[in-house]
């Protein structure tokens, strides 16, 4: 009997260090290299998302409104006028704020102010400086942002997204061969989100650069010409991947 429990005591023990040794090996990373690649198309835009305000005021509220639809008619129908289709106009929001003249203790009702914004798309880029004027001169207040983009994003960025992997493909292989490695198949591909396009006044923030493979291609010559003030030039159609390899 006690030569029976020993015999189950010791084949327990190897059982539970075998288990362990398996459990060591799994746990142990592989041979691996990942790296981030990046792209960017440049494009002629074809089209122009333009958003203006309009701004009344009055002490009485009911009066501040009815100026302020009176406006946003004005603008849109100058747009309607311009040649712009109406489904590519649209009134974003409206925006109520009552305004006080403050003097050291005293307080003073100055009235209320209303604001409309309307957007619209054009498509004829040629159009518009005249477009915009026609807004402005119809009673639009403000500029709060112009957008010049492509129609055919989804072609541009499915190009770009291309080049960013053969881009950390290629990055894969300079790092593995400067370490006498070879790369062997992807592992993991993961995808930036948000990084899809900018207009072309928009700001991207500061970038590693070190950290990613960049290419950038023409995709279209940037000779439109839109007016003797306008020049969007090109915009960026921008993809970004993560890719892991495996180290044959």
């Amino acid at each position: 009997m006690r030569l029976s429990i020993g015999v189950a005591l010791v084949v327990a023990f190897l059982c539970v260090a075998a288990a362990s040794c398996d459990a060591g090996e799994e746990a142990l990373p592989s041979r691996q290299i990942r790296v981030t690649g990046e792209a960017v198309v440049k494009v002629v835009p074809d089209e122009v998302i333009l958003r203006l305000g309009t701004e009344t005021s009055d002490k009485s509220l009911s009066q501040a409104k009815t100026m302020s639809v009176q406006r946003v008619k004005a603008v849109t129908g100058a747009l309607k006028k311009a040649g712009i289709d109406p489904k590519h106009i649209q009134t974003d929001f409206i925006h109520i704020q009552p305004r006080y003249k403050y003097d050291y203790s005293q307080q003073s009702f100055i009235g209320y102010f209303v604001r409309n914004t309307v957007e619209v798309t054009i498509q004829d880029l040629t159009e518009f400086e005249s477009i915009l004027s026609a807004a402005l001169e119809a009673g639009a207040n403000y500029v709060h942002g112009i957008q010049f983009r492509t129609s055919e994003l989804r072609k541009h960025r499915d190009e770009a997204r291309t080049l960013a992997l053969k881009a950390a493909r290629e990055k894969a292989n300079d790092m593995a061969a400067t370490l006498n490695q070879k790369v062997g198949k992807p592992v993991t591909i993961a995808e930036s989100p948000g990084m899809w396009w900018s207009s072309y006044d928009h700001h991207w923030g500061s970038r590693r650069q070190s950290q990613a493979q960049n290419i950038a291609q023409e995709a279209a010559p940037a000779d439109a010409l839109l007016g003797e003030t306008t020049a969007p030039g090109q915009i960026g159609v921008r993809a970004q991947v993560q890719v892991t390899f495996e180290l044959e």
